[in-house]
């Protein structure tokens, strides 16, 4: 039975760290830094051609700013009539978006998983409606959305760096 006066002074001891293993996670947070910055890069460079290609030169620059760009991913997969239309669905996306990250960080009865699932979805769907606007077709759409699912996001670097000098089809 566990005591709680109990002490085990090897917990505390400068030697129970191995070396070894601080070494490995120190390397392993900097590959994760060097590809998230790359990731982020590549991505920011999307955005900004293809926003440039697709007729929002003016805004273009708020891709390279972070946290802002998820602005330049919704107007890219916006809805509407006219520019001020898609220009204000862009908008009310990003509002949707910043509601659910927030809420994603209140531990209240699980309401943090049920927004944290609702952001997956929500990126999801506009990943999927950015494609769609890329290839024109449902099915093209639907696989490359799975693909960048199972790659961890490579495909769409890929796809988007091939794609984003050119205008959208749909």
């Amino acid at each position: 039975m566990y005591d709680s006066n109990d002490f085990d002074p090897d917990l505390f001891d400068p030697d129970f760290l191995d070396p070894d293993l601080l070494v490995f996670l120190l390397i392993l947070l900097l590959i994760s830094l060097v590809v998230s910055a790359v990731y982020y890069v590549i991505g920011a460079l999307i955005y900004y051609n293809a926003s440039k290609t697709n007729g929002f030169s003016d805004v273009a620059y708020l891709s390279w700013i972070p946290i802002v760009n998820i602005y330049s991913f919704f107007l890219l997969t916006a809805k509407g009539e006219d520019n001020q239309a898609v220009r204000a669905v862009a908008t009310r996306n990003v509002i949707i978006y910043a509601v659910l990250t927030v809420v994603s960080f209140i531990p209240f009865l699980f309401i943090n998983i049920i927004a944290s699932i609702g952001i997956i979805g929500f990126v999801t769907y506009f990943g999927y409606r950015l494609f769609y606007r890329w290839t024109g077709g449902i099915g093209k759409s639907v696989l490359y959305t799975f693909l960048t699912f199972i790659t961890l996001g490579l495909f769409f670097n890929i796809y988007g760096l091939m794609k984003m000098n050119k205008p959208f089809v749909a």
